[in-house]
């Protein structure tokens, strides 16, 4: 018995081997690090030719509405006959129903109401036309945000975690896409390219052995036609040889939105209490 085993598994290894050789080959596929996460044969022989079935079904370039996606449902009322208490159980059975054909909708904004996804769901995701790619255990994921960005809650978080807590963080700040790239007024420093505004950061961080953040908070969003912004306050500690320096202070982050393509870049940032 346990030489049939070693048999099937050799048998299986070196399906894989052909298989890892024609992705290779037709698809450009890398697996130069292949083995150092190896998988079990069978594993691996099921992800590869789903590799190559996906590539297949993706050239193809087969579309279809969600709605016939997930069989033309037809007992899902519209928004407007549910009522207030029974909104959250509706969106719960059309979520779950979604699921059943391997489907999601995420939301990231918290302002974003049960009923508003029920609604988009049935009114304009029914609509939509997606690939018509099916893989066994594949989700298609879609996200609300990314039909209708929320700026209030995009810019707050853009804001406090992406430029606020990178700036006052220990760690260089890298993640920058959020800022314009020339440009930007930084406390008494303007007009600073985005290099250049690294660089005063990484001239404060490497100041000090080590930066603890212990509060970022945000007091203030404000959104506009054109102009935004967020305001709030941090705590912060920094040690340099032993000494401890508790530093706090208020921060605000400017935004102005691009005409073209709608996209809010950072445009300021002031934080009080620190010289950069």
């Amino acid at each position: 018995m346990e030489n049939f085993e070693h048999q099937d598994e050799e048998q299986l290894r070196a399906e894989n081997d052909f298989l890892k050789m024609k992705i290779m080959l037709e698809r450009g596929g890398d697996f130069d690090n292949a083995g150092e996460n190896e998988l079990p044969a069978e594993v691996e022989n099921e992800f590869l030719k789903n590799v190559l079935e996906f590539e297949k079904q993706f050239e193809e370039h087969k579309t279809i509405k969600v709605f016939d996606k997930i069989g033309r449902p037809n007992h899902f009322k519209p928004v407007s006959e549910i009522a207030d208490e029974k909104i959250n159980e509706a969106w719960d059975e059309l979520n779950n129903y979604l699921g059943e054909y391997d489907i999601s909708l995420d939301v990231c904004s918290p302002n974003i109401s049960c009923r508003e996804l029920y609604r988009f769901t049935t009114e304009e995701l029914f609509e939509y036309e997606m690939d018509d790619i099916t893989i066994p255990g594949m989700m298609h994921g879609f996200i609300y945000d990314e039909f209708y960005p929320d700026p209030l809650y995009d810019n707050s978080v853009a804001a406090q975690d992406d430029c606020i807590r990178y700036i006052l963080q220990k760690e260089p700040m890298q993640w920058t896409h959020h800022f314009r790239t020339q440009n930007l007024h930084f406390n008494d420093h303007f007009p600073l390219t985005i290099e250049e505004l690294i660089n005063l950061t990484d001239n404060f961080k490497n100041a000090y052995d080590d930066i603890e953040v212990d509060e970022i908070k945000t007091l203030e969003t404000v959104v506009n036609e054109k102009y935004s912004f967020v305001a709030g306050s941090f705590q912060i500690t920094a040690t340099c040889d032993k000494n401890v320096y508790p530093l706090a202070g208020n921060w605000k982050v400017e935004f102005e939105r691009d005409d073209e393509s709608g996209y809010w870049y950072i445009i300021e940032v002031k934080i009080e209490g620190i010289d950069f």
